[in-house]
């Protein structure tokens, strides 16, 4: 008879993430908003007028080339890591982090051909929203250059493995 009151379900487990995985999860969701909401802006404001019309340099364009190559490189990373390949990890991280410098760097020589042309960050809201938007993207990625250096260094440790 005892066995017939015992309709007590069993605790789930609730769910869990690593807080660091977590924080992660919290900055990329931030970061899409943000760009999310810069890109809104820009749409409606062109939308209204006086708007400059002016080509990207292209340094823009070699810049973005630079980028997706680092996304391919962080990728080898990530595999060589799952492979337990330490020498491969740390050249992936060394061109990844190699890669983001560079990208910075033109940039700013992006931003000066934009000051050679006449688009200024004051003045035509056109200019002002593109030296915000590339701005914004330059502090993001120096936030995860160094977080590749931090990776790099704990590479350099042993601590970054296939468990890890």
């Amino acid at each position: 008879m005892a066995e017939e009151f015992k309709l007590v379900e069993e605790p789930k487990k609730p769910l869990s993430m690593n807080p660091k995985k977590f924080a992660l999860w919290l900055f990329i969701i931030t970061v899409i908003m943000i760009f999310a909401a810069l890109t809104s802006a820009y749409i409606v404001r062109q939308a209204e007028g006086n708007w400059l019309v002016f080509d990207l340099p292209i340094e823009l364009w070699v810049t973005s080339g630079i980028i997706l190559l680092s996304s391919a490189t962080m990728h080898w990373a990530y595999i060589a890591a799952k492979r337990d390949e330490l020498s491969q990890v740390k050249l992936a991280l060394g061109v990844t982090t190699f890669l983001g410098v560079a990208f910075l760097i033109g940039q700013v020589y992006a931003w000066g051909t934009l000051v050679n042309h006449n688009v200024f960050f004051v003045g035509n809201p056109s200019g002002s929203f593109l030296y915000v938007l590339t701005g914004l993207h330059g502090v993001h990625l120096i936030s995860g250059i160094i977080f590749l250096i931090i990776v790099l260094i704990s590479t350099m440790r042993y601590k970054v493995h296939a468990k890890n």
